[in-house]
Protein backbone atom coordinates (compact mmCIF):
# COMPACT_ATOMS: atom_id res chain seq x y z
CA UNK A 1 0.00 0.00 0.00
CA UNK A 2 1.16 3.53 -0.74
CA UNK A 3 0.08 7.15 -0.41
CA UNK A 4 -1.55 7.76 -3.78
CA UNK A 5 -1.18 10.75 -6.07
CA UNK A 6 -3.33 11.15 -9.19
CA UNK A 7 -3.24 12.83 -12.58
CA UNK A 8 -5.52 15.82 -12.15
CA UNK A 9 -7.99 16.86 -14.86
CA UNK A 10 -7.84 20.52 -15.97
CA UNK A 11 -11.12 21.81 -17.41
CA UNK A 12 -11.42 24.70 -19.85
CA UNK A 13 -14.54 26.82 -19.25
CA UNK A 14 -15.61 30.30 -20.38
CA UNK A 15 -15.62 31.67 -16.83
CA UNK A 16 -12.14 30.36 -15.96
CA UNK A 17 -8.85 32.23 -15.61
CA UNK A 18 -5.11 31.70 -15.18
CA UNK A 19 -4.73 31.37 -11.40
CA UNK A 20 -4.83 27.57 -11.32
CA UNK A 21 -1.78 27.28 -13.54
CA UNK A 22 0.13 29.60 -11.20
CA UNK A 23 -1.10 27.74 -8.10
CA UNK A 24 0.07 24.42 -9.49
CA UNK A 25 3.31 25.88 -10.93
CA UNK A 26 2.35 24.84 -14.44
CA UNK A 27 3.20 26.69 -17.66
CA UNK A 28 0.67 29.37 -18.67
CA UNK A 29 -2.21 28.16 -20.82
CA UNK A 30 -3.89 30.03 -23.67
CA UNK A 31 -7.32 28.71 -22.67
CA UNK A 32 -9.22 29.80 -19.52
CA UNK A 33 -8.88 27.02 -16.94
CA UNK A 34 -11.76 27.05 -14.44
CA UNK A 35 -11.39 23.76 -12.61
CA UNK A 36 -8.82 21.17 -11.63
CA UNK A 37 -10.49 17.91 -10.64
CA UNK A 38 -8.01 16.58 -8.12
CA UNK A 39 -9.66 13.38 -6.93
CA UNK A 40 -12.74 12.25 -8.81
CA UNK A 41 -14.73 9.03 -9.24
CA UNK A 42 -17.03 10.64 -11.82
CA UNK A 43 -17.45 8.73 -15.11
CA UNK A 44 -15.61 10.47 -17.93
CA UNK A 45 -13.51 12.47 -15.47
CA UNK A 46 -12.18 9.73 -13.21
CA UNK A 47 -8.84 10.16 -11.47
CA UNK A 48 -5.98 7.88 -12.51
CA UNK A 49 -3.07 6.90 -10.23
CA UNK A 50 0.01 8.85 -11.32
CA UNK A 51 2.88 6.76 -9.94
CA UNK A 52 3.90 3.58 -8.14
CA UNK A 53 2.89 -0.06 -8.61
CA UNK A 54 -0.76 0.90 -9.18
CA UNK A 55 0.03 3.56 -11.78
CA UNK A 56 -2.69 3.71 -14.44
CA UNK A 57 -5.50 2.37 -12.26
CA UNK A 58 -8.63 4.48 -11.98
CA UNK A 59 -9.88 5.51 -8.55
CA UNK A 60 -12.73 2.98 -8.79
CA UNK A 61 -10.32 0.19 -9.77
CA UNK A 62 -8.17 1.16 -6.80
CA UNK A 63 -11.14 0.87 -4.42
CA UNK A 64 -12.05 -2.49 -5.95
CA UNK A 65 -8.49 -3.76 -5.50
CA UNK A 66 -7.92 -2.68 -1.88
CA UNK A 67 -11.43 -2.29 -0.42
CA UNK A 68 -11.49 -1.50 3.31
CA UNK A 69 -7.69 -1.19 3.51
CA UNK A 70 -7.95 1.85 1.26
CA UNK A 71 -11.26 3.55 2.10
CA UNK A 72 -11.95 2.22 5.61
CA UNK A 73 -14.43 -0.24 7.07
CA UNK A 74 -17.20 2.28 7.82
CA UNK A 75 -16.85 4.02 4.45
CA UNK A 76 -16.89 0.70 2.57
CA UNK A 77 -19.97 -0.45 4.47
CA UNK A 78 -21.79 2.75 3.45
CA UNK A 79 -20.55 3.22 -0.12
CA UNK A 80 -19.06 -0.07 -1.35
CA UNK A 81 -16.81 0.39 -4.38
CA UNK A 82 -18.12 3.93 -5.02
CA UNK A 83 -15.69 6.59 -3.82
CA UNK A 84 -17.99 9.10 -2.10
CA UNK A 85 -16.29 12.50 -2.53
CA UNK A 86 -15.01 14.81 -5.26
CA UNK A 87 -12.18 17.34 -4.74
CA UNK A 88 -11.57 20.37 -6.97
CA UNK A 89 -9.74 23.65 -7.30
CA UNK A 90 -11.90 26.37 -8.90
CA UNK A 91 -10.78 29.66 -10.46
CA UNK A 92 -13.72 31.97 -11.20
CA UNK A 93 -12.61 34.89 -13.36
CA UNK A 94 -16.29 35.60 -14.05
CA UNK A 95 -19.42 35.10 -11.96
CA UNK A 96 -20.81 31.58 -11.92
CA UNK A 97 -24.56 31.11 -12.22
CA UNK A 98 -26.88 31.08 -9.19
CA UNK A 99 -27.46 27.39 -8.43
CA UNK A 100 -28.91 24.84 -6.05
CA UNK A 101 -28.22 21.11 -5.64
CA UNK A 102 -30.77 18.48 -4.58
CA UNK A 103 -30.35 16.45 -1.41
CA UNK A 104 -29.67 12.71 -1.51
CA UNK A 105 -33.36 11.76 -1.37
CA UNK A 106 -34.42 13.98 -4.28
CA UNK A 107 -31.33 13.16 -6.35
CA UNK A 108 -31.87 9.43 -5.94
CA UNK A 109 -35.57 9.75 -6.79
CA UNK A 110 -35.06 11.97 -9.84
CA UNK A 111 -31.60 10.97 -11.11
CA UNK A 112 -30.63 7.68 -9.46
CA UNK A 113 -27.58 9.17 -7.77
CA UNK A 114 -26.46 11.07 -4.66
CA UNK A 115 -27.21 14.72 -4.06
CA UNK A 116 -24.58 17.36 -3.45
CA UNK A 117 -23.52 18.97 -0.21
CA UNK A 118 -20.27 20.90 -0.53
CA UNK A 119 -17.90 23.38 1.10
CA UNK A 120 -15.58 26.05 -0.22
CA UNK A 121 -12.26 27.23 1.21
CA UNK A 122 -11.04 30.54 -0.22
CA UNK A 123 -7.38 30.52 -1.34
CA UNK A 124 -7.34 33.96 -3.00
CA UNK A 125 -9.95 36.68 -3.42
CA UNK A 126 -9.62 39.74 -5.61
CA UNK A 127 -10.83 43.08 -4.22
CA UNK A 128 -14.62 43.13 -4.42
CA UNK A 129 -14.98 39.34 -4.77
CA UNK A 130 -18.25 37.92 -3.40
CA UNK A 131 -19.75 34.61 -2.40
CA UNK A 132 -23.52 34.39 -2.74
CA UNK A 133 -25.13 31.86 -0.42
CA UNK A 134 -28.52 31.48 1.24
CA UNK A 135 -31.62 33.66 1.23
CA UNK A 136 -31.46 36.83 3.32
CA UNK A 137 -35.05 36.51 4.53
CA UNK A 138 -37.85 33.90 4.60
CA UNK A 139 -39.01 32.92 1.13
CA UNK A 140 -41.82 30.90 -0.42
CA UNK A 141 -41.89 28.88 -3.65
CA UNK A 142 -44.38 31.39 -5.06
CA UNK A 143 -42.11 34.39 -4.41
CA UNK A 144 -39.12 32.47 -5.75
CA UNK A 145 -40.88 31.82 -9.06
CA UNK A 146 -42.05 35.44 -9.28
CA UNK A 147 -38.52 36.74 -8.70
CA UNK A 148 -37.12 34.39 -11.33
CA UNK A 149 -39.70 35.70 -13.79
CA UNK A 150 -39.02 39.39 -13.09
CA UNK A 151 -35.23 39.03 -12.65
CA UNK A 152 -35.03 40.19 -9.02
CA UNK A 153 -33.82 36.95 -7.38
CA UNK A 154 -30.45 38.54 -6.47
CA UNK A 155 -32.26 40.96 -4.17
CA UNK A 156 -33.02 38.14 -1.72
CA UNK A 157 -29.69 36.23 -1.85
CA UNK A 158 -26.87 37.03 0.60
CA UNK A 159 -23.74 38.50 -1.00
CA UNK A 160 -20.71 38.17 1.30
CA UNK A 161 -17.27 39.69 0.61
CA UNK A 162 -14.75 36.83 0.54
CA UNK A 163 -11.15 36.74 1.71
CA UNK A 164 -8.33 34.24 1.98
CA UNK A 165 -9.06 31.61 4.64
CA UNK A 166 -12.86 31.94 4.60
CA UNK A 167 -14.91 28.74 4.68
CA UNK A 168 -18.41 28.47 3.22
CA UNK A 169 -20.55 25.40 3.89
CA UNK A 170 -23.23 24.78 1.24
CA UNK A 171 -25.68 22.06 2.30
CA UNK A 172 -27.89 20.56 -0.40
CA UNK A 173 -30.88 22.84 -0.96
CA UNK A 174 -29.04 26.12 -0.23
CA UNK A 175 -29.00 28.66 -3.04
CA UNK A 176 -25.44 29.76 -3.89
CA UNK A 177 -22.92 31.04 -6.42
CA UNK A 178 -19.17 31.68 -6.68
CA UNK A 179 -18.51 35.30 -7.59
CA UNK A 180 -15.81 36.57 -9.94
CA UNK A 181 -12.32 36.85 -8.46
CA UNK A 182 -12.40 33.81 -6.19
CA UNK A 183 -9.82 30.99 -6.25
CA UNK A 184 -11.00 28.22 -3.96
CA UNK A 185 -11.04 24.57 -2.98
CA UNK A 186 -14.33 22.72 -3.38
CA UNK A 187 -14.96 19.53 -1.40
CA UNK A 188 -18.26 17.85 -2.22
CA UNK A 189 -20.27 14.69 -2.46
CA UNK A 190 -19.46 12.81 -5.67
CA UNK A 191 -22.37 14.18 -7.68
CA UNK A 192 -22.70 16.46 -10.69
CA UNK A 193 -26.41 17.32 -10.37
CA UNK A 194 -26.90 21.10 -10.55
CA UNK A 195 -30.07 23.13 -11.04
CA UNK A 196 -29.39 26.54 -12.54
CA UNK A 197 -31.56 29.20 -10.89
CA UNK A 198 -30.35 32.42 -12.55
CA UNK A 199 -27.55 33.32 -14.98
CA UNK A 200 -27.61 37.14 -15.02
CA UNK A 201 -29.51 37.04 -18.33
CA UNK A 202 -26.28 36.13 -20.13
CA UNK A 203 -26.44 34.78 -23.66
CA UNK A 204 -24.28 32.19 -25.42
CA UNK A 205 -22.35 32.67 -28.65
CA UNK A 206 -25.56 32.13 -30.62
CA UNK A 207 -27.46 34.74 -28.66
CA UNK A 208 -29.51 32.25 -26.66
CA UNK A 209 -30.22 32.49 -22.94
CA UNK A 210 -28.81 29.56 -20.95
CA UNK A 211 -31.31 26.98 -19.78
CA UNK A 212 -32.72 27.44 -16.27
CA UNK A 213 -34.07 24.61 -14.13
CA UNK A 214 -36.75 26.64 -12.40
CA UNK A 215 -39.16 23.86 -11.44
CA UNK A 216 -36.52 21.39 -10.26
CA UNK A 217 -34.88 24.14 -8.23
CA UNK A 218 -38.24 25.10 -6.75
CA UNK A 219 -38.52 21.62 -5.24
CA UNK A 220 -34.86 21.38 -4.20
CA UNK A 221 -34.53 24.79 -2.52
CA UNK A 222 -34.53 25.45 1.20
CA UNK A 223 -36.53 28.65 1.76
CA UNK A 224 -35.26 29.21 5.30
CA UNK A 225 -32.93 32.24 5.48
CA UNK A 226 -29.27 31.75 6.26
CA UNK A 227 -28.77 33.03 9.80
CA UNK A 228 -25.02 33.66 9.77
CA UNK A 229 -21.69 32.83 8.19
CA UNK A 230 -19.19 32.00 10.93
CA UNK A 231 -15.49 31.77 10.07
CA UNK A 232 -14.25 31.29 13.63
CA UNK A 233 -13.11 27.67 13.71
CA UNK A 234 -11.99 25.64 16.74
CA UNK A 235 -8.37 24.64 17.20
CA UNK A 236 -8.35 20.86 17.71
CA UNK A 237 -4.66 20.76 18.63
CA UNK A 238 -1.70 23.07 17.93
CA UNK A 239 -1.48 23.46 14.17
CA UNK A 240 -4.86 21.83 13.46
CA UNK A 241 -8.10 23.79 12.91
CA UNK A 242 -11.46 22.15 12.21
CA UNK A 243 -13.15 23.90 9.28
CA UNK A 244 -16.27 21.80 8.86
CA UNK A 245 -18.04 18.67 10.06
CA UNK A 246 -21.15 17.17 8.48
CA UNK A 247 -22.28 13.56 7.88
CA UNK A 248 -20.63 13.56 4.44
CA UNK A 249 -17.15 14.86 5.34
CA UNK A 250 -14.99 16.45 8.00
CA UNK A 251 -12.28 18.96 7.06
CA UNK A 252 -9.32 20.45 8.94
CA UNK A 253 -6.57 22.88 8.03
CA UNK A 254 -3.16 21.61 9.13
CA UNK A 255 -0.23 24.03 9.37
CA UNK A 256 3.16 22.32 9.10
CA UNK A 257 6.23 24.08 10.48
CA UNK A 258 9.26 21.84 9.83
CA UNK A 259 7.81 18.66 11.30
CA UNK A 260 4.30 17.57 12.33
CA UNK A 261 2.75 14.19 13.08
CA UNK A 262 -0.99 13.95 12.56
CA UNK A 263 -2.72 11.04 14.34
CA UNK A 264 -5.53 9.50 12.31
CA UNK A 265 -8.70 8.02 13.80
CA UNK A 266 -8.53 4.94 11.63
CA UNK A 267 -9.46 2.45 10.26
CA UNK A 268 -12.91 3.81 9.51
CA UNK A 269 -12.00 6.24 6.71
CA UNK A 270 -9.42 7.24 4.12
CA UNK A 271 -7.74 10.66 4.39
CA UNK A 272 -7.34 13.16 1.54
CA UNK A 273 -4.62 15.81 1.81
CA UNK A 274 -4.55 18.91 -0.39
CA UNK A 275 -1.43 21.08 -0.17
CA UNK A 276 -2.64 24.69 -0.50
CA UNK A 277 0.62 26.47 0.41
CA UNK A 278 4.27 25.45 0.50
CA UNK A 279 5.58 21.92 0.01
CA UNK A 280 5.72 18.90 2.29
CA UNK A 281 6.86 15.28 2.44
CA UNK A 282 4.27 12.75 3.65
CA UNK A 283 5.24 9.55 5.44
CA UNK A 284 2.91 6.90 6.85
CA UNK A 285 3.75 3.53 8.45
CA UNK A 286 4.37 0.95 5.74
CA UNK A 287 4.13 3.50 2.92
CA UNK A 288 6.98 5.04 0.90
CA UNK A 289 7.47 8.79 1.44
CA UNK A 290 5.66 11.08 -1.02
CA UNK A 291 6.41 14.72 -1.85
CA UNK A 292 3.31 16.90 -2.01
CA UNK A 293 3.80 20.26 -3.70
CA UNK A 294 1.47 23.25 -3.62
CA UNK A 295 -1.65 22.49 -5.63
CA UNK A 296 -1.23 18.71 -5.36
CA UNK A 297 -3.51 16.16 -3.66
CA UNK A 298 -2.84 12.79 -2.03
CA UNK A 299 -5.03 9.91 -0.83
CA UNK A 300 -3.79 8.28 2.39
CA UNK A 301 -5.12 4.72 2.87
CA UNK A 302 -7.25 3.90 5.89
CA UNK A 303 -4.69 1.39 7.19
CA UNK A 304 -2.37 4.29 8.11
CA UNK A 305 -2.76 5.36 11.73
CA UNK A 306 -0.69 8.54 11.42
CA UNK A 307 0.99 10.78 8.86
CA UNK A 308 4.33 12.52 9.41
CA UNK A 309 4.64 15.78 7.48
CA UNK A 310 7.94 17.61 7.08
CA UNK A 311 8.54 20.99 5.46
CA UNK A 312 6.71 24.29 5.52
CA UNK A 313 3.15 23.95 4.29
CA UNK A 314 -0.57 24.39 4.84
CA UNK A 315 -2.89 21.51 3.98
CA UNK A 316 -6.60 20.76 3.91
CA UNK A 317 -7.23 17.31 5.39
CA UNK A 318 -10.53 15.50 4.79
CA UNK A 319 -12.04 12.31 6.19
CA UNK A 320 -15.55 10.89 6.50
CA UNK A 321 -16.98 10.81 10.05
CA UNK A 322 -18.14 7.50 11.48
CA UNK A 323 -21.86 7.07 10.94
CA UNK A 324 -23.60 6.83 14.31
Amino acid sequence: MQIFKFNNVLKTVLWGGDKLMALKRLPPCDSPIGESWELSPMPGHESVVAEGEDSGLTLTELVQRYGTDLVGDDVYRRYGDSFPLLFKYIDAKRDLSIQVHPDDEMAMRCHGCKGKTEMWYILQADPGALIRTGFNRPMTPEEYERRIADGTILDVVNATPSKKGDTFFIPAGQIHAIGAGNLLVEIQEASDITYRVFDYNRRDADGNLRELHTQQACEALSYTPLESLVNDHPTVMPGVTRLNRCPMFEVWRVDVDQRFTLPLAQPHSFVVMMCIEGDTVLEAPGCPAVTLARGETALVPAVADEVLMTGQANLLVTTIPVQS
